[in-house]
C-alpha cells in the first residue's frame, strides 16, 4: 500500500513538472537550442572532412600539437577556456586527448577541468554581483540566460552539462542568481558523461 502510495506521488511530481516544463517553454528551448547547435556541428564536421581531405592532414597537425606542446600548456589553455564562458569548442581538446599516448587519462583530465570550470564561473557569477559596472553589463548581455535560469534551475544546469551549450555561462547565470551551489555541483557531474559520449566518437575520427 505504501509502495503504491509512493509510486503515485512520484507520477503526480513528474506530471506538475511535465506541465511547468510545457508552460515554461523550456521544451522548446531545448529543441531550439539543439537545432541552433546542429547546423554548426554538421559545417565543422563536414569542413573537418574537406580540410582534411584537400588541404591539411588533421591528423598530422594534431600529432604535431601533441609533439610540440606539453600537456600542462594544453589543460591549462583549456581550463582557462572553460572557466571563461567557453572561447574554445571542448571537441578541439577532445581530439587532442584522442591523439596522444594516454587517450583515457587526458579525457579525464578535461573532464574534470571542465567541471572545475564550470563551478568557479559560478563564483564569478557571484562575485560579478558585488561589481556595479560589470553586473549591469551580465545582465544585459545574459539577460535570456538569467531569465531561463530563473525559470528552470538546476535543469538548464544539467543541459549545459551534457548537450553543446554553454555549460559555463548556465553556470555564471546560477551564481548570478544565487541558485544553490550543491546542486550546481551535483548537475555539473552530467558533464563526465559528455565528454565519455562525445570522444566515443571523435576518438574513432582522429585514429
Amino acid at each position: 500500500m505504501a509502495r503504491k502510495k509512493r509510486e503515485k506521488t512520484s507520477k503526480e511530481k513528474f506530471k506538475l513538472l511535465h506541465n511547468y516544463y510545457s508552460r515554461t517553454g523550456f521544451y522548446m528551448f531545448i529543441w531550439e537550442s539543439l537545432k541552433k547547435a546542429f547546423l554548426p556541428i554538421v559545417l565543422v564536421i563536414v569542413g573537418l572532412f574537406l580540410f582534411n581531405k584537400y588541404v591539411y592532414n588533421i591528423n598530422e597537425g594534431l600529432e604535431t600539437i601533441t609533439e610540440t606542446f606539453s600537456r600542462i600548456g594544453v589543460l591549462t589553455t583549456f581550463f582557462i577556456s572553460e572557466t571563461l564562458l567557453g572561447l574554445i569548442p571542448p571537441e578541439i581538446f577532445i581530439a587532442w586527448a584522442g591523439k596522444t599516448s594516454q587517450q583515457v587519462l587526458n579525457l579525464t583530465f578535461l573532464a574534470t577541468l571542465s567541471y572545475l570550470g564550470g563551478l568557479i564561473s559560478y563564483f564569478l557569477g557571484k562575485t560579478a554581483l558585488r561589481i556595479k559596472s560589470l553586473k549591469e553589463y551580465l545582465e544585459v548581455k545574459m539577460a535570456k540566460n538569467l531569465k531561463n535560469t530563473r525559470k528552470w534551475g538546476g535543469i538548464l544546469i544539467l543541459v549545459g552539462a551534457l548537450l553543446p551549450l554553454p555549460f559555463s555561462i548556465a553556470c555564471v547565470a546560477a551564481g548570478m542568481i544565487k541558485y544553490p551551489f550543491k546542486r550546481v555541483a551535483l548537475f555539473g557531474l552530467f558533464r563526465f558523461l559528455r565528454f565519455a559520449l562525445y570522444a566515443s566518437v571523435i576518438f574513432k575520427a582522429v585514429n
